[in-house]
């Protein structure tokens, strides 16, 4: 068996009897940066039409979590932009990833990307 199967297991059987070994399969593409209190954001329609305050939990070259202050129910999130600076001078614009609850996550796209 190689280490990434032996490791895997060893935190299985580490969860089922009730404590954490601290080991983590992270598959993420980039590391993450987790903020402890978290980055006081927005969330803005790419044609501007909406806008949500969010926290940025933790942030990566290629994507984001965040937690959404107030609801999202029958906004149009595909895509967006996520608002850094109360001037709009440094943001980044977001695809939709995952959605759990009022935290959702966002893959960065390059300038001329298309969404996927």
């Amino acid at each position: 068996m190689d280490n990434s199967v032996r490791s895997r297991s060893n935190c299985w059987e580490s969860d089922l009897i009730g404590y954490s070994t601290g080991c983590t399969m992270e598959q993420r593409k980039a590391p993450r940066v987790v903020f402890e209190k978290g980055f006081a954001a927005n969330m803005m329609a790419i044609d501007g039409t909406w806008r949500r305050p969010c926290t940025m939990l933790d942030v990566s070259d290629t994507g984001a979590k965040l937690s959404i202050d107030g609801s999202v129910e029958g906004l149009a999130m595909t895509e967006f932009f996520l608002v850094l600076s109360s001037m709009g001078k440094a943001y980044r614009r977001c695809q939709l990833a995952w959605v759990n609850g009022n935290q959702v996550g966002v893959n960065f796209l390059k300038p001329g990307e298309k969404k996927k």
